[in-house]
């Protein structure tokens, strides 16, 4: 397929260059009017990081262009001359044009509404006492350690430690662009294969622990939460952060009594903070919620259709007698459990983007 067609055709669908650029001269001639400026400040960042992600989206594609350019011309010299360092040098070339090209592929299956939000992963240990709260731990170092090879911002909003080890519950905040994207695919049940380090005669142990993924939308949605069906508790903060942090009441827990959802903040001094930050927790739970049953209503009538079941279990991983994490969903696996468990995920979601675009579940 010719490069000068406007139409270029990606893994998971169609990439339209014209109608990219018509959006953005929308767009951009909509900001340009005086009374686009007296809209409600949401209502313009809104447009804001719509244009913002277009011009993204557009830099990148004429990125690829170069990069392909440049790959053309270093191939036609090598087919002049052939010479060790043209051949060296073209691969350099052909290696950053084939990364670029994977690099816009992924984030064109990125293309659900809130894909390229932050995302706040919460985990939870399952049954087996102190085994599972240390799986828990191993998790949320997981995942810490994968956001930060993405750059992106980490905070915990919340750490329930376990008794003895590892921890009860945690929430992580994530801010960066695309984490909530590349991260959605990993809520449901993650299981460890182990040689406990906590039994005495070295048995195997199986440990479960539940992931949990919901956007980080700030003001971008609108979820009505009456107060009757809130219940608010106050509790002293039981994690790491000072004198002042750990000696008053200023960790929040939310339940909303209709659907059973629980979220907790501990991370601020402030209990007004912790409060608003939890019920920014709650509305992202409740609007993901909504989501997944708006999805499944659409899914009836298609049994044919094989989909990603968010709440099921979703990966293994077995440490012993052998070495391998396996994802259930797409059978993507590897040997390098060590890796994964040091954040090296982008195999999987990867796997898991290309999986979902197929099943038309992006």
């Amino acid at each position: 397929m010719a490069r000068s067609e406007r139409e270029r055709k990606l893994s998971g669908g169609t990439f339209d260059l014209g109608r990219k650029q018509a959006k953005l001269e929308e767009l951009e001639f909509q900001t340009a009017q005086d009374r686009f400026w007296q809209e409600p400040q949401e209502a313009q960042a809104l447009v804001l990081k719509q244009v913002s992600g277009l011009k993204d989206e557009l830099a990148r594609w004429e990125a690829i262009e170069r990069a392909l350019s440049d790959a053309d011309s270093a191939v036609e010299l090598l087919e002049l001359e052939e010479e060790a360092g043209l051949l060296a040098e073209a691969k350099v070339v052909l290696d950053q044009a084939e990364g670029r090209i994977r690099d816009f592929e992924l984030k064109h299956l990125l293309a659900g509404k809130h894909d390229r939000a932050g995302a706040m992963v919460t985990i939870n240990s399952g049954a087996g006492g102190t085994e599972s709260m240390d799986w828990a731990s191993m998790l949320m170092r997981m995942y810490q350690r994968w956001a930060e090879s993405q750059g992106a911002g980490v905070t915990v909003l919340d750490l329930q430690l376990g008794e003895e080890a590892g921890i009860k519950s945690a929430t992580l905040l994530l801010e960066g662009e695309y984490l909530y994207g590349k991260l959605k695919a990993e809520a449901g049940v993650h299981r460890l294969v182990r040689i406990s380090p906590f039994d005495s005669n070295k048995r195997r142990h199986t440990s479960f622990a539940s992931v949990s993924v919901y956007p980080d939308l700030d003001n971008e949605i609108e979820v009505e939460i009456r107060e009757p069906d809130l219940r608010i508790d106050t509790f002293r903060s039981s994690g790491a952060g000072g004198q002042h942090i750990n000696t008053t009441d200023s960790a929040i827990r939310i339940t909303h009594l209709p659907s059973g959802i629980v979220v907790q903040c501990q991370n601020e001094r402030s209990q007004h903070k912790n409060k608003a930050t939890a019920m920014k927790m709650l509305k992202a739970a409740l609007y993901e919620r909504e989501e997944q049953k708006r999805i499944e209503e659409a899914a009836k009538g298609q049994p044919e259709k094989k989909k990603i079941e968010w709440g099921s279990q979703v990966r293994s991983y077995v440490l012993h007698p052998y070495q391998l994490v396996k994802d259930h969903r797409t059978d993507f696996e590897t040997s390098q459990s060590q890796k994964v468990l040091d954040g090296e995920l982008d195999g999987f979601i990867e796997a898991t983007l290309n999986f979902m675009a197929k099943t038309n579940e992006v």
